[in-house]
């Protein structure tokens, strides 16, 4: 083999991985679960797992959104927490009247965090850092610092229940995924989006409405972190505003990162997203079922991410 075909070899490879180096990851962690960890192909747990990577997918999307901005939201969590706390509230108007609160509560966040970002000109870690902060606080108030027991059986059913014998809180997740793939990659909104996150200053000189994209992609990201918090809380049957959505939104950046998004902006991955939550997913189920301790686990992930940002690094030049 010639120096010429080694060289085209490791270039080939080297554009090869960020795209679908996830995919092979979670291809040989599966092998490794069907050998060697019991009952692993059984039912109820692919079921658990699924149930379990739900949440983390829905917020994990917004969060591309963010990213393909070159931007970053930290306060996804604390959305999920307020969520959580509104929703035993509202609930003596109904399932769809507690839903809608949740919702708009999220609307409004997103909106803080995009005008922030937007027309102030914060930078996106520091605007967001803020509700990161106090959003929880505030859910944490309104909640009165108590759990409180959710058993309107219509909102458990969208936690608990199955269509087709497949968890009703999947179903939603995989919806939200077509939904997000086909705003980025169909619409004018998406093209938008990828070019303001990959030149935003030749956007804006292109006339795009930059200001109006961004505030719309931190909005979205609040809702679906919304979405998360409501489901979580009909998951789980209960509100606990100090433990819903708390530190997901590292889980999500890294599925982000790991999925082949670059923080760089410019691309969104969204299946490459939902491979990333689902490998780390996997990991981590893959190490409790060996009893390995927590540690162990954190540090797995830590060495993963530290592959991902390596492998798609990317200059803004390109």
């Amino acid at each position: 083999m010639t120096t010429a075909t080694l060289a085209f070899d490791a270039r080939d490879l080297k554009a090869w991985l960020p795209r679908y180096g996830v995919y092979l990851a979670i291809v040989l962690l599966v092998l490794y679960n069907v050998f060697f960890t019991p009952y692993f192909l059984t039912w109820s747990n692919l079921r658990i797992q699924l149930i379990q990577v739900a949440p983390i997918v829905i917020v994990a999307l917004g969060m591309a959104l963010v990213i393909g901005t070159e931007g970053i939201d930290l306060s996804v969590g604390s959305v999920m927490a307020l969520a959580a706390a509104l929703i035993p509230l509202y609930l003596g108007y109904g399932v769809a009247g507690a839903i809608l609160v949740s919702l708009l509560a999220g609307v409004a966040v997103g909106l803080i965090n995009g005008v922030l970002v937007a027309r102030v000109g914060l930078q996106p870690i520091v605007a967001t850092l803020a509700l990161f902060v106090g959003g929880r606080g505030l859910a944490v108030v309104i909640s009165e610092g108590k759990l409180k027991d959710v058993r309107n059986p219509d909102l458990i059913t969208l936690g608990s229940g199955d269509l087709l014998g497949i968890p009703i809180l999947v179903w939603i997740a995989a919806a939200l995924v077509l939904v997000v793939a086909f705003l980025v990659r169909r619409t004018v909104f998406g093209r938008r989006l990828l070019a303001i996150g990959g030149n935003r200053p030749a956007s804006e000189l292109a006339g795009l409405p930059v200001k109006r994209v961004l505030i719309t992609v931190y909005v979205l990201c609040s809702v679906l972190a919304s979405i998360a918090g409501l489901l979580s809380v009909a998951r789980i049957q209960s509100s606990d505003a100090s433990a819903v959505g708390l530190l997901i939104e590292l889980s999500a950046i890294t599925a982000v990162v790991v999925g082949g998004t670059p923080l760089t902006g410019g691309r969104v991955r969204v299946l490459g997203t939902v491979a990333g939550a689902l490998l780390m997913q996997l990991v981590i189920a893959t190490m409790i079922k060996h009893n390995l301790p927590p540690s162990t686990t954190e540090m797995a992930q830590a060495v993963i991410i530290l592959i991902a940002v390596y492998v798609a690094r990317e200059r803004k030049t390109r």
